[in-house]
């Protein structure tokens, strides 16, 4: 008997730092980007103009945080979009004798 247990971390190793991927890593680093030079173009910012100015980095902070089963809360997003836009519609093809097709 061939039984073959597959550890939960096998895809870990693909990812940057066991959590990212380079996509991941190049929105991370563009929402940085946008918040240290809008740091540099607004300098006397008040604390609400603050908090616009790092939304950036927060929010792609926030979708590359690494979440439990997923590897971040973009992939989750993204599962949870690709599931609610794509149904399934299963047919019942039973050992019943009775079905609605017939052969």
């Amino acid at each position: 008997m061939n039984r073959y247990l597959i550890p939960a971390n096998t895809k870990k190793s693909q990812l940057i730092l066991g959590f990212f991927t380079p996509i991941d890593l190049a929105l991370f680093g563009s929402g940085c980007s946008i918040t240290i030079l809008m740091l540099i173009i607004f300098q006397n910012a008040s604390m609400g103009e603050l908090i616009i100015i790092l939304l950036p980095a927060l929010i792609t902070g926030f979708l590359v945080t690494p979440v439990l089963y997923y590897h971040n809360v973009l992939q989750l997003i993204t599962n949870i979009v690709t599931y609610i836009l794509n149904p399934k519609r299963y047919r019942w093809r039973g050992w019943c004798i009775y079905n609605d097709e017939t052969e």
